[in-house]
């Protein structure tokens, strides 16, 4: 394992296998280097970090690779399906973790509640009676969602159904959205949210896809939040944006270097709220994508096909009878 999971999934796992974690505070130039060694010596590989494009040049005799999250763009599929490796991830288990900590970072934001803590901490308690010109209810705003998949439709769903917001979307199958849910292309999206949240995947189509000329469309007081990949965003051209306030703030918790380099433009940004990657890890999303991840690897081990393998191509196909 690449990370520590969690405790009973750990547990779980080693009744049936060795395990190896990788070690604590390693650099990314470390972790790829112990990965190498050990790789040899490894049936199965659970993955919580980038990996390295080209791991698998490395022989070894893996019977699955299974990424403890959502996001494949940690691990170099094209590689692993060439040496008939099975890849996996653990969809849907932490959309409802995500899913709320964008209604967290909403109302962060529609509440400004960092503001009104720094009043208060400095004694400035008057302050209340500007709440009314800052702040606002999330009912009747319109919430647009870039990507719908489990954690866009999780997202929908509390909009709507809990704060009674209109929901627009902008995604690559329109055809699956629920018949309440307006597909719009990016440019009507941005003109038409009053809230921005990225629920998509790294792909090439999606890389740089939020950059200047997209963000000028932006409804005035927009708010953008970021639960994708940090690379789906142009950094420097939302910085600009926040400047000039064409877009009025943004809660970010990927970015486009991890860690968030000190230098960046963001950090002392009054306009952003920044978290370390953290929006699908709660108590409860832990524990489940670690049991999935487990439950995925034994039955890889064992030589199942499981249904969560995202590269079922490299199983041969079998003519009915």
């Amino acid at each position: 394992m690449t990370d520590r999971i969690h405790p009973d999934a750990h547990a779980r796992l080693a009744l049936e296998a060795n395990v190896v974690v990788l070690p604590d505070g390693l650099s990314r130039e470390e972790s790829d280097a112990a990965l190498r060694t050990l790789l040899p010596g490894v049936q199965g590989l659970v993955v919580r970090r980038q990996l390295p494009d080209n791991l698998f040049d490395t022989p070894a005799p893996l019977c699955g690779v299974v990424r403890h999250g959502v996001g494949l763009d940690f691990i170099p599929v094209a590689q692993a399906s060439a040496r008939q490796i099975p890849v996996a991830n653990t969809p849907a288990v932490n959309a409802n973790a995500v899913a709320e900590y964008v209604f967290a970072a909403m109302f962060a934001m529609s509440r400004q509640l960092a503001f009104f803590d720094q009043e208060v901490r400095q004694g400035n308690w008057q302050s209340r009676q500007t709440a009314g010109a800052k702040t606002a209810d999330l009912r009747g705003r319109t919430l647009g969602v870039i990507g719908y998949g489990a954690i866009g439709r999780r997202i929908g769903e509390i909009a709507s159904q809990g704060f009674s917001m209109k929901v627009v979307a902008h995604t690559t199958t329109p055809s699956r959205l629920p018949a309440d849910v307006e597909a719009l292309s990016l440019e009507a999206l941005f003109a038409a949210s009053d809230f921005l949240v990225l629920a998509c995947p790294l792909t090439p189509q999606t890389l740089g896809m939020i950059d200047r000329r997209v963000i000028a469309f932006a409804k005035p007081g927009a708010v953008l939040i970021n639960v994708a990949r940090g690379p789906v965003i142009c950094e420097d051209d939302l910085a600009c944006a926040l400047t000039a306030g064409t877009i009025s703030g943004a809660v970010l918790d990927v970015f486009e270097v991890q860690p968030l380099p000190v230098d960046s433009s963001l950090r002392k940004h009054p306009r952003v709220l920044l978290t370390p990657h953290l929006a699908g890890i709660t108590q409860d999303a832990e524990r489940a994508m670690g049991m999935l991840a487990v439950a995925t690897m034994l039955a890889l081990l064992r030589g199942e096909r499981p249904d969560n393998v995202v590269n079922q191509e490299i199983y041969p196909k079998f003519k009915k009878a």
